[in-house]
């Protein structure tokens, strides 16, 4: 199936099978559609609305065109968002990231630089003194010696490039919002992943399935958060060994009392890290209490405790020891020695 033929019947409501539309990501991807190709395939598979076969197919090329990151431990796990929720919020998964490295996870962080927000993980951790400007194999040397390890996005999907333009210029959300928390390069099967509409939880829960995931949990509040959120339920789709359930989440469950996010919003890198250093660091407040419950969610998804109430309760232990800004300052200074040799 060419581009024209799955524009036309995309235009006509049809759906696509997993393979056209890995066909059509191929030749996105590959850089064989004009902008104006991409632009008219993408509008019209939004305004039909992506299913989990053609987001299925999608993730599987783009998967396949990564520059991946290997890694010794057989059991990876990833945090990450599909941004946009619009709430410009601290870099929550990525605090919650180093405190289920300390807990005992394996962490491959897939990320980028902010898109809808003030601050994306490759912002803070930039200014936090990490080097995000790694290869796939010091990415891999990375996560092997200090337990997490960053992985910028752009370095390891090159291939999107092609259709960077004709997104910014159509300007609505496309499937390549979803694609990112769904093509990890370190090939991760336990995570938790946020969404910014829920009308997306259990389609992506399904996709997770079809690529093999183990265990993973994707998320989205009330309040729009693609998190687990302190002032509002969330919707839960849990993907375990195959099984898919469907559950709510509230603060109270974990022993936080409901509160405002308006002390969590920031307006740059700065204010992010410094509201990281603070959580992770053992201060109390609404911070840390965000940090704990998507930290635990994190801790539980990568089968590090019994339940989520257990995956919290682990993730206050760490933020009282003071492990996970450990963490961070190790991931900066192992990340610097690559600077040298650059």
């Amino acid at each position: 199936m060419n581009i024209q033929e799955a524009t036309r019947a995309l235009s006509k409501g049809q759906d696509l099978s997993g393979d056209e539309m890995g066909d059509i990501m191929r030749i996105i991807m590959q850089g064989d559609a004009t902008p104006a190709q991409i632009g008219a395939v993408l509008t019209a598979l939004h305004i039909k609305g992506e299913t989990v076969e053609e987001l299925t197919g999608a993730a599987r090329v783009m998967r396949e065109l990564a520059a991946r990151v290997k890694v010794q431990s057989a059991q990876v796990a990833d945090t990450v968002g599909t941004g946009g929720d619009g709430a410009g919020l601290f870099n929550v998964s990525t605090a919650a990231a180093l405190v289920a490295t300390a807990a005992g996870a394996t962490m491959a962080k897939h990320g980028n630089r902010a898109a809808t927000g003030k601050s994306g993980s490759a912002d803070v951790l930039e200014a936090a003194g990490v080097n995000i400007a790694l290869s796939p194999e010091q990415v891999g040397r990375t996560i092997d010696s200090v337990g997490i390890g960053f992985m910028f996005a752009p370095t390891h999907h090159g291939a999107t490039r092609h259709a960077v333009g004709p997104r910014r210029e159509i300007g609505i959300r496309t499937l390549f919002n979803l694609l990112g928390p769904l093509t990890n390069p370190a090939a991760a099967k336990w995570q938790l992943v946020g969404v910014f509409d829920q009308a997306w939880v259990h389609p992506l829960a399904e996709v997770f399935a079809n690529l093999g995931s183990v265990h993973t949990l994707v998320v989205c509040s009330d309040d729009g958060l693609d998190e687990i959120s302190i002032a509002a339920d969330t919707a839960v789709t849990e993907l375990h060994n195959g099984r898919i359930e469907d559950y709510r989440l509230s603060p109270e469950q974990f022993g936080i009392t409901r509160q405002s996010l308006e002390g969590l919003v920031v307006q740059d890198a700065q204010q992010s890290l410094q509201m990281i250093r603070s959580a992770l660091t053992g201060e109390a407040g609404p911070a840390a209490d965000m940090v704990a419950v998507n930290a635990g969610a994190t801790i539980y998804a990568a089968d590090l405790a019994e339940s989520l109430e257990q995956g919290v309760a682990r993730a206050r232990e760490v933020l009282q020891s003071k492990a996970a800004y450990t963490k961070l300052e190790e991931l900066a200074a192992y990340t610097q020695q690559f600077s040298v040799q650059q």
